[in-house]
């Protein structure tokens, strides 16, 4: 964990399709100084349109998130924060040319392996976690999500699906460091049904997708030649979702988040929920912070794929 903040060391580049959109996009992370935090540019709007990453932002979580201002949007940012999150990134500006971030191949893989070839720099000033301070939930028919304080960051995701392919699967982990997260949670990749994609596209999504940039499940399997890269990879992608949602709170969080069902707009409700609700939570230096057990066991499970 790191106690200072990090920028990235240069500038990283990627080029690619837009998963929804189709358009082709190409995103620079530049570096920034302390305190910035993490702030999108269209970079290819006349005047630039500056994007903070934060929750109040999001215009949009139909299939994904958008967030925007002023009617200038930047969507599927999801697994770009995620990758941002994980691997420690506290500032970075980064300037997108086209409506959408690449999905390369959807996951948040590519972009960790890339930065981390790039390197982080080292800042001055120390990280600001935020502590969860209550408990709060939100249900939503068959969905749930739930925060609680912790002393750490930890994860319990759960997804049910009819498909055969998926059925119910979780994935676990109580305390999500970053090698745990390249590993185990970077990975994964978003996923879709063949059945769907039809539909999906008369609506103006998915037009970007294909075996390359998703997991695609036919009626009797996943069509993909590779196959999965883990045997609950979806529960694992719904928590990369999570954790790059949560990231537009804007620092390392100290939490527990348990998520039955979940997707971007209960991610969004929960998010809001913690900003306007009253000493929900805090900013705390790494002083402030308890120890943590590092002996903890990483947990990594699915449930039987049948239900």
């Amino acid at each position: 964990m790191n106690i200072l903040q990090h920028t990235v060391s240069d500038k990283i580049t990627f080029k690619g399709i837009g998963l929804h959109t189709g358009a082709e996009v190409r995103v620079d992370i530049l570096p920034a100084p302390e305190d910035t935090g993490i702030v999108f540019v269209r970079k290819d709007k006349d005047p630039n349109y500056f994007i903070e990453a934060n929750a109040q932002n999001i215009v949009n979580t139909l299939a994904a998130t958008t967030i925007g201002k002023s009617g200038i949007t930047i969507s599927t940012i999801e697994h770009l924060m995620a990758a941002i999150y994980g691997i420690e990134i506290d500032n970075a500006i980064i300037q997108v040319e086209g409506p959408e971030i690449p999905a390369l191949d959807g996951s948040a893989g590519i972009f960790v392996k890339k930065i981390k070839e790039i390197g982080l720099k080292e800042q001055k000033k120390p990280r600001r976690f935020l502590k969860i301070l209550q408990t709060i939930s939100i249900e939503d028919d068959d969905k749930f999500i739930m925060v609680e304080p912790y002393d750490s960051f930890g994860v319990d995701v759960e997804i049910q699906f009819t498909h055969s392919v998926i059925g119910r699967q979780r994935y676990t982990c109580k305390h999500i460091t970053s090698e745990e997260f390249e590993r185990n949670i970077s990975k994964a990749r978003t996923f879709g049904f063949l059945s769907q994609v039809a539909e999906m596209r008369k609506n103006g999504l998915a037009r970007g997708g294909s075996e390359k940039n998703a997991i695609v499940i036919g009626d009797t399997g996943v069509l993909n030649s590779e196959g999965l890269r883990f045997k609950n990879e979806m529960a694992r992608h719904k928590a990369l979702d999570l954790i790059g949602d949560l990231a537009l709170l804007g620092g390392p969080l100290l939490a527990k988040i348990t998520a039955k069902k979940n997707g971007h707009e209960l991610h969004r409700r929960l998010m809001l929920e913690l900003i306007t609700k009253k000493d929900a939570m805090k900013y705390v230096s790494f002083e402030a912070l308890p120890q943590i057990d590092n002996d903890w066991i990483w947990e990594s499970q699915a449930v039987a794929a049948a239900f």
